[in-house]
């Protein structure tokens, strides 16, 4: 895919990551404004009825109806594509129309996923409560199991999906094996990339054949609108952009504007995530009163040695249990003063929260467990605010688990 701004005479062709995240995708109007413009219109007008004729038919490009073809749209999805090395990207309403388009794209009845049970909560529900009542079967595995994997996949296994790091717990899978495993067996490997971003991890580039996004997160970085993506090569994601055009999980038009301005720092914020996180999570890890840590930055963490081999940083999301049960963790919180006590991740502010209660909220007691959601465990996105602070923060937290002054 050539990346090439040619309007504005820039060729990216061979540019690096910061570069694209700042110029891809990018088409000057006749007014040669330097900041991509925002296309706040439902439709747009053709010259004649033949021209009108030609579009809807694909005879021409060009746009239709913003609901499937907007200019400030396709800026971010070609920039986004760029990013992570895909032919085309596909802009939703969130992340979860992202997920969900996947799925309704590419599954039939009486197709199957195997799927990490280390997932997004509300993923969960999408298999178990909407999935199901059309015929998909989902099948729930270790997410850095090989065997696991393999010993489930079926006959009519479709799509293996995973997120890796994981939510909340921070376990990595290794992708390219992973993707080995799909492609050997006739499925199609898709990937949450939520928590590394391109700037950190490149699916594609490993064998994955697509990558979900919710933009919500650190693609826009301040927590100012909600979106989501789908990117890959070929007929899966084309199959996507079918979906969305008929069925309409769109991003609007502003929101695309929002997440170019978020996409230009992506880099910059991504690699002061993983320092503060990392700065952060070695030091919890020598507090009283703090169980156990979860970072992949971790030299202990079980697959540490995966994340170093395909991830360029370790992230800004770590999470810990704290010694006690679920009031102590709730103390933790409650203490914090500077923290914002939010579900959302990803943000320029640090955000905890207590997982078991809010993102997995909706999973059962058996559930939980089985992904080792316990009720201390609380999961913390740490922001761009001076770790200094942070920390005093999490002291604060820290003493009031143990009932201390």
């Amino acid at each position: 895919m050539d990346w090439s701004d040619q309007e504005g005479g820039v060729n990216l062709e061979a540019a690096e990551f910061e570069t694209l995240a700042v110029r891809a995708g990018q088409r000057r109007t006749v007014e040669m404004e330097n900041s991509e413009p925002m296309f706040l219109t439902s439709s747009f007008v053709f010259e004649n009825a033949a021209q009108a004729a030609a579009r809807f038919a694909g005879d021409e490009p060009g746009n239709i109806y913003s609901r499937f073809t907007n200019p400030t749209v396709r800026t971010f999805e070609q920039r986004l594509a760029a990013l992570e090395g895909g032919e085309r990207s596909v802009a939703t309403a969130s992340g979860m129309s992202a997920i969900l388009s996947t799925f309704m794209a590419l599954l039939s009845a009486g197709d199957h996923v195997v799927s990490s049970r280390s997932i997004f909560g509300t993923t969960n529900v999408l298999y178990e409560k909407y999935l199901k009542k059309f015929g998909v079967e989902t099948s729930f595995v270790t997410l850095s199991d090989i065997n696991s994997w393999r010993s489930a996949i079926k006959a009519n296994t479709k799509i293996l999906f995973l997120e890796t790091p994981s939510n909340p717990l921070c376990e990595v899978a290794d992708i390219r094996q992973l993707a080995d495993l799909a492609h050997d067996h006739g499925c199609l490997l898709v990937v949450d990339n939520c928590y590394c971003t391109p700037a950190l991890q490149r699916p594609l580039s490993l064998g994955a054949d697509l990558v979900v996004h919710s933009a919500t997160k650190y693609l826009d970085g301040q927590g100012r609108c909600i979106g989501g993506a789908v990117v890959g090569n070929g007929d899966p994601i084309m199959e996507v952009y079918g979906f969305l055009r008929t069925a309409g999980p769109t991003m609007s038009a502003f929101n695309a504007w929002v997440f170019l301005k978020g996409l230009e720092t992506l880099k910059l914020r991504m690699d002061a995530h993983s320092t503060s996180a990392l700065e952060v999570a070695t030091w919890l890890c020598e507090l009283e009163g703090i169980d156990r840590v979860y970072y992949s930055g971790l030299p202990d963490h079980p697959q540490h040695e995966v994340a170093v081999k395909q991830q360029d940083g370790f992230g800004g999301v770590l999470s810990l249990e704290v010694v006690g049960d679920r009031e102590a963790a709730w103390r933790f919180i409650d203490a914090t003063q500077m923290f914002s006590i939010t579900a959302n991740l990803g943000d320029a502010k640090t955000t905890i929260t207590h997982p078991a209660t809010t993102t997995h909220g909706r999973l059962s007691a058996e559930e939980k467990q089985a992904a080792g959601i316990k009720d201390n465990l609380i999961r913390i996105s740490v922001g761009l605010e001076s770790v200094k602070d942070i920390k005093k923060d999490l002291q604060r937290g820290v003493n009031a688990a143990l009932q201390r002054s």
